[in-house]
């Protein structure tokens, strides 16, 4: 019998246990100052270190959602919001943004590194929070880029431009950018879309080793990758959550008849 990876091990922990991390309740938004309704009355629990899949159809208030528990949508005007969202407790919506940011990260579809070294992009964030010493901008570029698993691949091109990585490579080091604040939530936005199937199962397994400290939010709308990275799995269809369960639980007995649908591509 082939002994099973660690990979493999450590995914889907289950529920059991899991303290919340983010807390949903009725939670709506609406562009356009109130023309358009892109979420409606969402209720959901986002356990802490634990793996969240958010699927859906395009359109469907995915990355709505995903944007709102940053508060990236305050960016877009004309926005309005009811309900509550609660970072251990607390209003987010109460917070100042910018502390917010520091504890929920957030990695971006496209990778978006800065036009400059690799070292500056990982300490970028650290060092607008206060002054770095040499020593401590070197100690978390290192911790950063080995939990994003670059460190081995650039450790002896620290101070070359980070524009020079590969795809896959300029995604981890914004995973680790993200990381070097050390962020209690770490939100992705279709991480793999743009990258090639080695760097996407490269970026899967980062993110279910990272769940075991941070917790995790992704946008898919790969089904698949949703079934290998998360520990819940939440479906959504014209800005309403339809189900949200176990991932197990769910892409094996879906409770609702749309989730069912979506699942076996009968979706309409």
């Amino acid at each position: 019998m082939i002994q099973e990876s660690v990979f493999e091990q450590e995914r889907h922990r289950g529920l059991d246990g899991a303290e919340v991390s983010l807390a949903l309740r009725d939670f709506s938004l609406w562009y356009d100052d109130g023309a358009f309704q892109a979420l409606t009355g969402i209720n959901l629990d986002i356990p802490r270190q634990r793996a969240t899949a958010f699927i859906g159809p395009s359109g469907c208030g995915k990355t709505t959602l995903l944007r709102t528990l940053n508060r990236m949508n305050a960016f877009v005007e004309g926005v309005k919001c009811e309900g509550s969202i609660e970072l251990d407790g607390h209003d987010i919506f109460a917070m100042d943004p910018n502390a917010l940011r520091v504890r929920v990260g957030m990695v971006f579809q496209y990778p978006n590194p800065f036009p400059m070294s690799i070292r500056e992009n990982v300490t970028y964030g650290p060092a607008r929070m206060g002054r770095l010493s040499r020593g401590e901008a070197d100690e978390i570029c290192e911790r950063a880029l080995t939990q994003a698993a670059l460190w081995d691949e650039v450790k002896d091109t620290l101070d070359k431009s980070g524009l020079g990585l590969s795809g896959g490579q300029q995604q981890r080091l914004c995973i680790a950018r993200a990381l070097a604040c050390d962020p209690e939530v770490l939100l992705m936005d279709e991480p793999t879309s743009a990258l090639d199937p080695i760097s996407t199962a490269l970026l899967e397994e980062l993110m279910v080793r990272l769940a075991a400290e941070h917790t995790i939010v992704v946008v898919t709308h790969n089904m698949q990758q949703a079934a290998r990275v998360a520990d819940q799995t939440a479906f959504f269809y014209r800005g309403e959550l339809v189900e949200a369960a176990p991932t197990k639980e769910l892409f094996s007995h879906p409770a609702e008849r749309r989730t069912q649908e979506y699942l076996s591509g009968r979706f309409s």
